[in-house]
């Protein structure tokens, strides 16, 4: 089994949305027993609380389902169990490397790495346009899965 974990600031906005966008490509795919897919933030502020409201509208809006969730914030047993640790933006990857050991940044990648290109996932929280985040974490999601799948055929 691939284990995925999306990782943002706080686990209420990108890194959850994310989370849903992928569950729902990878049981559409017919591979929901290929995958544990999961989400979290490299800080606690908030931890505890839901998804963000404006996530849980847009990816309604689009159809995607959206689960229960708790924000939390990721631990050292999820950097051992992870196979793959995606990050939104540089701000997340400097957090996932000053928080873990080199051994394992090979684990660490970019959302929109998957695209072939090294931009950020805008930060809804800031920019308020969940439309464009979706657009980008949908792309990103898309072009891992493909990738995933790829491996596994060869």
């Amino acid at each position: 089994m691939t284990r995925i974990l999306f990782v943002c600031h706080g686990n209420i906005c990108r890194s959850t949305m994310a989370e849903f966008v992928m569950k729902d490509l990878v049981k559409k795919a017919g591979l929901s027993d290929k995958f544990f897919i999961d989400s979290a933030g490299t800080s606690s502020e908030e931890e505890g609380h839901g998804v963000h409201p404006g996530t849980v509208v847009k990816l309604r809006a689009v159809g995607v389902p959206v689960g229960s969730h708790v924000a939390r914030k990721i631990t050292q047993e999820d950097f051992q169990n992870f196979d793959y640790i995606i990050g939104m933006d540089d701000a997340n990857m400097r957090n996932l490397e000053r928080m873990s050991n080199p051994s394992i940044w090979g684990k660490f990648s970019k959302l929109l790495s998957y695209v072939g290109i090294s931009d950020d996932i805008a930060d809804p929280w800031y920019t308020g346009n969940f439309d464009e985040t979706y657009e980008d974490v949908s792309s990103g999601c898309r072009a891992l899965l493909q990738q995933l799948k790829y491996r596994k055929d060869s």
